[in-house]
Parts: C-alpha cells; sequence; structure tokens
C-alpha cells in the first residue's frame, strides 16, 4: 500500500512542477482569460445538467421544473452518454490547459477525470441492481418526495400531485431496465426479493389504497405538507388531497403493481450466487469498481491484505480495553457480551428511541461547541438529526447523511436507522455522530457546497467515496485526541466501527473476487466483530448489492492519517491541525492522489514561511 501512494506521490508532484513550468510562459492577463473562458465552460455544463435532471434540481433547492421526474429510458441515457463524450472533446479542443491558473487547472483535471471515468463505466452501466434492499427507485422515489419536495404553496403541491402522475411513467422505464438486465444474466441474488416486495407492497398500503383507516407513507405525508400552506383555503385543500388520492390510485397503485409482478417474476429466476463475478465480465467490472471506489490502483488482493492486516491490528486494541474493564474472558467472549448485556442498549420502544435520538442530538452539539478547535472554515448549513423512516426502516442501513438544500431551505440531515435498538448499541453512538454528522460529513459536504471560486461541478460532485467516506472515518478518531470517548466502552465503540470498516475490506473482496458466499460472510464477520446479528445480516445483505462501495472508507481514511502523520513530521512546530483540514477541505471531493498533492504542496509552501 505504500509503495503505491509513494508512487501517487511522484507522479502527482512532478504533474505540479509542471504546471508551474507551463503557467510561467502566458502572462496574467493571458492565464486570467483562459482561466474564464475554462470556467465558463464547467458553468454551462453544470447548468446544462441541471436542466436535464428535474430530481437535482430539487435536490439543490430549485424549483423550475418541480412536477417533473428525471429520464430513465434507454434513449436517454444513449443521449447523455453522447452529450458526455461531446463535451470532453470539447474541452479538451478549445482550453488551453498550459494557460490556466493553478485552481482552473484542478477543475480541469477533475472534470477530465470524472467524465473519462463515466465513459469508462458506460460499458458497465448495467451492471447492477436498479432495485435492492439499500436504494431501489422502489423506497427511493418515496423518500425523495418526502424527504426533497418542499410545499410552501399550492403550486408546489401541485406539482407534488404532477410527480405522483408520473410515477407510472417511471416505472414502466425501471420494469423496461429490469428486463435489460433479465436478459443479461443480471438478477439480484433470491435474498433479496422478499425485502423489496415487503417495501413494495407498504408503500401502497393504507389509504386511499385500502379500508385499514391508517393514511399511506404518501397520502400522510401530503395531508401534513398542504395543511402547513400559509395561503390556502381549506376548500383548496380539501382539493388538493381529492387530487393526490386520485393520482394515487391512478397512477402510483398500479405503477407498484406492476413493479411487484416483475419481481415476482425475477424471483423466479433467481440464485444464490451473491458476488458480481456472476456477471458477463465480472471479474473485469469489478477490478472497475475498485478503482472508481478507491481512486487508487490496489487490487482486490491487496486490499483483501490490507483489511487482515487492519483486523489484528484493531483486535490487539480492543483486548487492552477488555483488560482496562476486567472482562475475564478473551476477546470473542467479550464480542459475545456486548451483543447480548441489554445494558448496552436502548428499549426497542418508542421511549427508547426518542432517548437515542436526544443522545445523539447531545453529541454533536457537544462537538459543535468545540469546532474552533478542529476548523478554520466551518458551514452555514444547519444539521438535524431524524429516524429512518418506517416505510424504509427494515432494509436501510444503520445510518446515513443528506446533504442540505444549495440555497438553505434544507438543512443537513444525518439519518440513524432504529427499526430493532439491537443494531446501535450505545457505545456506538458518539462515534456514529461524529462520522455522519460533525466533524464528519456535515463538515465536508456542507463546507464543499459553501466553498467560493470554484465550479458548481466541485461543489456538488460527491463521486470521490474514499475521499468522502475515508474523511467521515477519520472523523471518527479526531474526537478521542480532544477528550471524547471518555468511557472505555465507547472507546470501544469506536474501535468496534474501525474494525467494521477494515472487515469490509475482507469481505467485499472476498464476495467478489474470492466467491465467497453469503454465509462465508456472516460467519466470518460474526467470529471477528462484536457487531449484532441483525447488522451483520443488514451489512453483507448491503455489500453484495454494491460491489466495491465498502472498500473506500478504510482506503480512505488510511490516506489521511498517512498524509496527517506526513505534514506533522515534515512541518514539527509549524504544524496547524486546523490548517490541515483546511487543505483537506478546501478544494471539494478529490481523488486520494489529487488529496496529496494538495497536502505535500502546503508543506513546502508552509516551510517556505
Amino acid at each position: 500500500m505504500n509503495r503505491f501512494f509513494l508512487r501517487a506521490a511522484l507522479a502527482a508532484a512532478s504533474f505540479a512542477g509542471a504546471t508551474v513550468a507551463f503557467a510561467a510562459s502566458y502572462t496574467p492577463e493571458q492565464i486570467a482569460a483562459e482561466s474564464k473562458k475554462a470556467n465558463d465552460f464547467f458553468e454551462r455544463i453544470f447548468n446544462e445538467r441541471v436542466d436535464r435532471s428535474p430530481e437535482f434540481q430539487t435536490q439543490l433547492g430549485i424549483h423550475k421544473d418541480y412536477g417533473k421526474w428525471d429520464d430513465d429510458s434507454e434513449a436517454r441515457e444513449t443521449e447523455d452518454f453522447a452529450l458526455q463524450v461531446q463535451h470532453l472533446a470539447e474541452l479538451k479542443r478549445g482550453i488551453n490547459y498550459d494557460a490556466l491558473n493553478h485552481q482552473t487547472q484542478l477543475s480541469y483535471r477533475l472534470w477530465v477525470r470524472q467524465s473519462e471515468r463515466a465513459i469508462e463505466g458506460y460499458k458497465w452501466r448495467y451492471h447492477n441492481y436498479p432495485v435492492n434492499q439499500m436504494f431501489g427507485r422502489h423506497t427511493g422515489l418515496v423518500a425523495f418526495l418526502i424527504n426533497m419536495h418542499r410545499v410552501d404553496s399550492v403550486k408546489d403541491a401541485q406539482a407534488y400531485i404532477d410527480r405522483l402522475n408520473g410515477l407510472k411513467v417511471k416505472f414502466d422505464q425501471l420494469v423496461d431496465q429490469l428486463e435489460i438486465r433479465r436478459a443479461k444474466g443480471i438478477v439480484p441474488p433470491k435474498f433479496v426479493f422478499p425485502l423489496v416486495l415487503e417495501s413494495s407492497r407498504g408503500i401502497i398500503t393504507g389509504a386511499p389504497f385500502d379500508a385499514t383507516g391508517k393514511p399511506s407513507a404518501l397520502l400522510e405525508d401530503f395531508q401534513k405538507k398542504v395543511a402547513k400552506i400559509p395561503d390556502a383555503d381549506p376548500a383548496t385543500r380539501d382539493r388538493l388531497v381529492a387530487e393526490a388520492q386520485r393520482a394515487l390510485l391512478v397512477s402510483v397503485k398500479p405503477a407498484y403493481e406492476a413493479l411487484i409482478a416483475e419481481l415476482e417474476s425475477l424471483a423466479k429466476v433467481a440464485t444464490d450466487e451473491d458476488g458480481v463475478w456472476k456477471f458477463p465480465e465480472g471479474g473485469d467490472y469489478y477490478n472497475f469498481a475498485l478503482r472508481r471506489t478507491t481512486t487508487t490502483t490496489l487490487t482486490a488482493e491487496q486490499i483483501h491484505e490490507i483489511g487482515l492486516q487492519e483486523v489484528a491490528r484493531i483486535h490487539a486494541e480492543m483486548d487492552q480495553i477488555r483488560q482496562k474493564v476486567g472482562f475475564k474472558g478473551d476477546l470473542p467472549a467479550f464480542f459475545k457480551h456486548l451483543r447480548e448485556d441489554p445494558k448496552f442498549y436502548f428499549p426497542n420502544t418508542p421511549a427508547g428511541k426518542a432517548a437515542y435520538l436526544e443522545g445523539a442530538i447531545k453529541i454533536i452539539d457537544s462537538m459543535r461547541a468545540r469546532l474552533d478547535e478542529l476548523f478554520l472554515t466551518k458551514p452555514r448549513a444547519a444539521i438535524i438529526v431524524k429516524a429512518v423512516e418506517p416505510f424504509r426502516e427494515r432494509e436501510s442501513g444503520g445510518a446515513f447523511y443528506q446533504q442540505p438544500a444549495m440555497d438553505g431551505t434544507r438543512p443537513g440531515t444525518y439519518y440513524v436507522n432504529l427499526y430493532e435498538m439491537g443494531a446501535v448499541p450505545k457505545y456506538e453512538m458518539e462515534a456514529l455522530a461524529f462520522h455522519e454528522g460533525i466533524p464528519g460529513h456535515h463538515m465536508q459536504i456542507a463546507i464543499a457546497q459553501e466553498l467560493q471560486g470554484i465550479p458548481k461541478f466541485r461543489k456538488f460532485g460527491f463521486g470521490y467515496t474514499a475521499y468522502v467516506e475515508g474523511w467521515g472515518l477519520y472523523c471518527e478518531r479526531i474526537p478521542k485526541e480532544m477528550g471524547f470517548y471518555a468511557d472505555p466502552y465507547s472507546d470501544f465503540g469506536r474501535l468496534s466501527m474501525e474494525l467494521w470498516r477494515a472487515a469490509r475490506l475482507v469481505v467485499d473482496t472476498g464476495l467478489h473476487a474470492k466467491h465467497w458466499t453469503r454465509q462465508q460472510v456472516i460467519d466470518w464477520l460474526h467470529t471477528n466483530t462484536p457487531n449484532s446479528d441483525r447488522d451483520i445480516l443488514t451489512e453483507t445483505n448491503r455489500y453484495i448489492v454494491m460491489a466495491g462501495q465498502a472498500t473506500a472508507y478504510k482506503i480512505g481514511m488510511l490516506k489521511i492519517l498517512e498524509l496527517r502523520a506526513l505534514a506533522t513530521k515534515e512541518l514539527g512546530p509549524k504544524f496547524d491541525l486546523r490548517q490541515f483540514h483546511d487543505v483537506v477541505l478546501k478544494d471539494g471531493a478529490v481523488p486520494l492522489d489529487v488529496l496529496e498533492e494538495n497536502v505535500r504542496a502546503w508543506i513546502a509552501a508552509t516551510q517556505k514561511g
């Protein structure tokens, strides 16, 4: 691993040196003019992308095509690909890279890299599962309406109804995509189908779909939002609700019924083969997935070995805590004790869930009060804590973050899954809140969105998973240096979460490169981690349907720690942790080799005073 990072550093340093030489041969006026030309290009292409995606518009807080959905048809995908190729050629043909200033050269390189990755990935566009238990469209579209579609006026409410009416076409396109994959032999494993079928049926349960007396998730959301429209009279509100009910029955219900029929049909041909090695050219696809996710050239075998080494190291640190708290058994027995002793969990009741949320808010508030110790730059956007909604909590992951709206109308949100309280132990509360909230994802993503002087595609481009999740995992560790994790069990929870990310390197590569079975992964995780049986099952299912994604966390964290250690050694008393964090965050999400280039440049500049 270190040899790889060294090679990347040398390449980056060489590129940076060339950049200085190139720019020196142009006048300041020429550099300013060419940089403006490039940034105008980036702005135009970003705006064109926004114009072509009503869903992205809503995520950004733009109400332009508020009643529409993205076009998911094959024709549109082919058109988007052609535009990607066309735009890349236009940039290379029309912009003189050598005459750009440093920041615009970085934008150029990132834009080219993203485009080339997207073009390479077009070959693999069917190597995924559009409906799965983690992020499938069957629940994602409902979550989008509930969490993204604000209703501040009658016009907004009508746009919500228009989107309900548009779900039939949207799901027709989804079924078409599933059929294309069926023909290619790309069908989810058997275990996926009971989960996604239950969720799909649940969305069309309740009023107006049946006579249970309880509103469905969509109707309940719409009624609550319409009730808060300030300038709507009762008759208008009643009319809007009636129109929404008709849309639910005429469009939403048949859309889900057609999807359910498709899923039931696919379930009959599904197998128990779990890894993507089963796909056409599955091995090549997984290698691409690892390169895309980690932004490195590490092989599956190298990643597997890094995981095993990290698991062994963390086990040793955990054993020290086991001894510190006076537990007499060995580490596996300690794991069993932590899984089974009820004192480590809130009760699986409404009161227990409320207590967890209250505790998570207090943790975030305590860290917020000390952010000046870690950061020079802080985001304006607020952050809130929410439980994952009931309609998707059974199949969702343990926790995740949703970015704030560009215009500030929606805060950043730390979601925690409280479906089964035995999967969210008290001793992991601190680490989880630090990862998803502050100083983790909220700081990184909200700061990126608020950066000045860089193109929007960098502010809102979260495609470098190793950087984003590496930062989140790194931020689980920082608070220990500040005196958090005072309870040894909480510190064990920090190690437990780090262990989980190290274990992911082992099991993700095990599944998709070494042909491990789902049961092998479950057994290995049960032996090597303290996580609950439900947690292990849910996460194993996640790794199966999201090949490669889970490798990003530890690879990214290791890189950030390596760069921090380098800066500390090279700068000595000149090292300032706040400045280091500014360097890591000030350019938005970047590949790991670019991050190293930035840190090395900062070290050199600081050494020169």
